[in-house]
């Protein structure tokens, strides 16, 4: 009788006492279990959500690194982060060293594309806000990739925006082709010319409008211009009235200090029935 309560009683510690992860192999919220800043604080939830009281420009820091080796994401489309309300202030998601993108307030799904950028060597992931806020992550998590891209040229050339002087007309004849899901990627490289410039911005509209495209919307700042990172390259997925208004009116791309050389029409496909239809 008294074995068989030792081992109940050693049964309840170890539920109660051992760690709790209920993470499958693309769930990545457990991971997220520091802050860059002492004034900050985390808490962990029994349904597994993460409630984040953040100061500005600090972070909830995840970190990837498996053996005390960097992850290989190589083979993920991108990464999400799910709140379990709308954000109120901007907040800025940073892989590694090399990729960051912004999320203006009002979103409830912070959505990061690798799309051909180097992810074989991640080792932490971070989530700043602008402001002080309170955030509740529901869920951080990978994508599997499966898809594969057929690349159309739209736009070749050099284009060095400086601040906002110069810009690219795409007509609209380029876009005829073109499908809600397909992607615009843009080949660049950041002026690096000017040391007192720190960060380097694309804006890309329907032409003759001053409509931005709501495709990567969610990563746009106040003015409408997206933040350019370091990789050399940067894609939108367009939604049906990217496509529409594109179809109709053409693309102007401007930016601050950031010079383009071509810009590609992507057009979807996917891997796995690619190959089925190889098989048949």
């Amino acid at each position: 009788m008294m074995k068989r309560l030792l081992t109940v009683l050693v049964s309840v510690l170890l539920v109660a006492c051992g760690p709790r992860n209920d993470d499958d192999e693309f769930t990545l919220t457990s991971k997220f279990d520091g802050t860059w800043n002492i004034h900050e604080s985390i808490e962990h939830n029994k349904d597994g959500s993460i409630t984040y009281k953040a100061i500005p420009w600090g972070g909830l820091v995840g970190s990837m690194r498996e053996h005390n080796l960097p992850a290989d994401w190589s083979g993920y489309e991108s990464i999400s982060v799910e709140f379990a309300e709308p954000t109120t202030v901007t907040t800025q998601l940073k892989i590694s060293n090399n990729m960051r993108a912004y999320g203006k307030p009002g979103i409830s799904t912070f959505i990061y594309y690798f799309d051909g950028q180097d992810a074989s060597q991640i080792d932490d992931v971070i989530l700043q806000t602008a402001d002080s806020c309170v955030l509740t992550v529901k869920r951080v998590y990978l994508t599997p990739g499966n898809s594969v891209w057929n690349t159309t040229p739209v736009w070749e050339g050099e284009c060095n925006f400086g601040n906002f002087q110069n810009s690219i007309i795409i007509e609209a004849d380029q876009f005829a082709e073109a499908r809600e899901g397909d992607q615009l990627e843009f080949i660049y490289k950041n002026d690096r010319s000017d040391p007192a410039i720190e960060y380097w911005n694309i804006k890309t509209i329907y032409k003759d409008t001053d409509q931005a495209l709501e495709g990567n919307a969610n990563l746009l700042n106040e003015w409408g211009c997206a933040s350019l990172g370091s990789s050399g390259v940067f894609r939108i997925r367009m939604s049906s009235k990217d496509v529409k208004e594109l179809q109709k009116h053409g693309l102007m791309v401007v930016g601050f200090h950031s010079i383009v050389y071509k810009v590609n029409l992507l057009r979807r496909g996917v891997a796995i029935e690619n190959s089925e239809q190889a098989d048949a």
